[in-house]
């Protein structure tokens, strides 16, 4: 840590405020009743609670009061950094889950937004957890190490200059990081556009402003495959190794992933009673049982003979029909949506038939055009993706940008030092005589012996 600034004070959060406070109020009274669900994990985010009349929260709870800080001293809500600032509550009073922390100043001096800032540096959570006592799945922050954390305490007067550039500063911080988090949703939303705009003629392709979709024809896809036909499950033959036997949960973000929970049926079975599901490279899968449906993945080229179980279908392309096509038509889900009404399954689940996969509509543009429009899907979806990394490294920076601000100012790099301000020095005195001058809890005595 750097050389303490002018004015500073080096202090522990257990010299400067009290823990845990008890309450006493009238049991009419209305107060805010805080579960753990409540407390929020954005820095900057209010405290939201439930109104209780104070009989009903008064016992089994953490008391606290408007001004105070409180945060989550239990496993995971602890590492996820749900703490508050505690304001705006009825009768500025209130009760919480047993598993906050409550900080409450010693003095006047000592900011609530600034201890609500140590509460929420990244030492403060890495010591916090590492510092855990109790079983796996039920550890805790320890009262001890909360009170010796040590502190770099400012005069009270910056205190307050430091919490009102954090709070303009961090304002910055989230109205920046809603637009960048807002931008996956809108490249989704731009992937299904150029999906639909593709397959319906309207896509601006090269000298193209759209294309003439009347000489395109509109053919079943029996009629345009050269096979749709969905697997089935064979009562033996499934084998340590052999043929790759596909299921649903293999078709992954438009990939088909084998590495997960893979299972393999032998050869005979592959040629005998699941010969008619055998899939080759170039296939469009789909499943067909949901939801979700519209799980949709191409057998990359290149592969030995795989096969299907009977929630997926393949559509084999054919000279009139590319596979690149196919897979482009099912993403855009016409199809899927036309039939959704008249789905067969159990309570839950929404089946597609294979006689209804066969009697999907495919548009069927000239293999030339299919290529053109495909090759132009690709570029924009390759622009779409560099755009998505992008997005995810200005993430990680914005993430990373509170912890920034936050060091910089218990480094005193955030605001100037004012010489004319009071020294943290005299804080601390003020409070050691407070505490010095405040009566000693009374001991009861032990009961005389004969």
């Amino acid at each position: 840590m750097s050389e303490l600034p002018a004015g500073w004070a080096e202090t522990t959060i257990g010299e400067i405020c009290a823990m845990g406070p008890k309450s006493a109020w009238d049991d009419s009274m209305e107060i805010g009743f805080v579960p753990m669900s409540h407390a929020p994990t954005n820095f900057r985010d209010q405290l939201n609670y439930d109104s209780r009349p104070w009989h009903e929260v008064k016992k089994a709870y953490t008391h606290f009061e408007n001004g105070d800080v409180i945060f989550a001293k239990v496993t995971p809500c602890f590492e996820n950094g749900k703490a508050a600032l505690v304001a705006g509550l009825p009768n500025s009073a209130g009760a919480g889950s047993s598993e906050f922390h409550v900080l409450r100043g010693c003095d006047a001096g000592i900011s609530p937004s600034y201890l609500l800032a140590v509460i929420k540096s990244a030492q403060f959570l890495r010591e916090g957890e590492e510092n855990m006592t109790g079983a796996v799945g039920l550890r805790r922050v320890p009262r001890a190490f909360v009170e010796n954390f040590p502190v770099r305490l400012p005069p009270e007067a910056e205190q307050k200059r430091i919490a009102q550039k954090l709070d303009a500063l961090l304002a910055q911080v989230d109205t920046l990081k809603a637009r960048i988090d807002a931008i996956p949703a809108l490249l989704k939303r731009f992937r299904k556009s150029v999906i639909s705009h593709g397959v319906s003629g309207s896509l601006a392709v090269d000298q193209h402003a759209s294309f003439d979709t009347t000489t395109w024809r509109h053919m079943r896809a029996e009629d345009v495959c050269t096979k749709v036909q969905s697997g089935g499950t064979p009562k033996e033959g499934f084998t340590t190794e052999g043929i790759p036997f596909l299921k649903v949960y293999n078709i992954v973000d438009g990939l088909i992933d084998f590495e997960y929970r893979p299972q393999y049926i032998a050869a005979d079975i592959h040629q005998g009673s699941c010969r008619k599901s055998i899939t080759s490279p170039g296939d469009v899968l789909m499943n067909i049982v949901g939801p979700p449906l519209g799980k949709i993945a191409v057998v990359p080229q290149g592969v030995d003979e795989w096969n299907i179980n009977q929630a997926i279908t393949l559509f084999r392309p054919s000279e009139s029909i590319s596979s690149a096509w196919i897979h482009l038509v099912l993403l855009e889900g016409t199809n899927i949506r036309r039939i959704s009404q008249e789905t067969k399954g159990s309570a839950g689940q929404v089946n597609i038939s294979l006689s209804q996969c066969r009697d999907f509509v495919f548009p069927v543009p000239p293999t030339q055009i299919q290529d053109e429009i495909v090759h132009r899907v690709e570029q924009l979806f390759a622009f779409a993706d560099q755009l998505e990394a992008k997005v995810a490294v200005a993430q990680q920076r914005i993430d990373a940008l509170t912890q920034s601000l936050l060091a910089k100012a218990f480094r005193g790099e955030l605001v100037p030092q004012d010489p004319s301000d009071e020294p943290a020095s005299v804080l601390l005195d003020r409070i050691r005589a407070q505490r010095a001058a405040a009566p000693k809890p009374k001991r009861g005595r032990k009961a005389a012996t004969s």
